[in-house]
C-alpha cells in the first residue's frame, strides 16, 4: 500500500473499527500524523498561536483532535490483523512498557488467512 492509499484509507474509514489493516497502512498513517503535527507546529509558530513552554498550540490541538478517532480506528484495525482486540490500545496508558509492547504488536506480521476479524487486508500488487 502506498502512502497516498494509506492516508486515503485512514480518512475514508474515519471511525470504522472493524476489519483489518496491514503494516504498511498503519505505519504510513503514523508517518502522516507526524507530518501533520510538524506542519501544525510550524503554522502555530508563524501565527503566534503556540505556547513555547508547553509545545502546544491552537492549530496543533485542532489537528490532533481531528486525527484522534481515525488514528484509533487504524490502530484497532492493525491489531485485528494480528488477531488482537482493538482495546489493546489502552496499553498506551501504561508508561514505557505499554508503549514498547504496542510498538512490538504493531510491527508484527498479520495473519495470512481469515481470522475472527475478517479477511486479510487487500494489498496492492508488488512492483517487482
Amino acid at each position: 500500500m502506498s502512502f497516498q492509499q494509506a492516508v486515503r484509507s485512514g480518512l475514508e474509514k474515519y471511525a470504522r473499527f472493524e476489519g483489518r489493516d496491514g503494516r504498511s497502512a498503519f505505519w504510513f498513517w503514523v508517518l502522516f500524523t507526524v507530518l501533520v503535527s510538524i506542519v501544525a507546529g510550524v503554522v502555530d509558530t508563524i501565527l503566534g498561536t503556540g505556547d513555547p513552554s508547553t509545545g502546544t498550540g491552537l492549530v496543533g490541538g485542532l489537528a490532533s483532535l481531528a486525527l484522534l478517532v481515525p488514528s484509533l480506528a487504524v490502530g484497532a484495525r492493525r491489531l485485528h490483523d494480528i488477531g488482537k482486540s482493538g482495546w489493546m490500545q489502552l496499553l498506551a496508558v501504561v508508561p514505557i512498557l505499554g508503549w514498547i509492547y504496542l510498538i512490538y504488536l504493531f510491527a508484527q506480521e498479520g495473519h495470512a488467512g481469515e481470522n475472527q476479524y475478517g479477511q486479510p487486508p487487500v494489498t496492492a500488487p508488488s512492483m517487482a
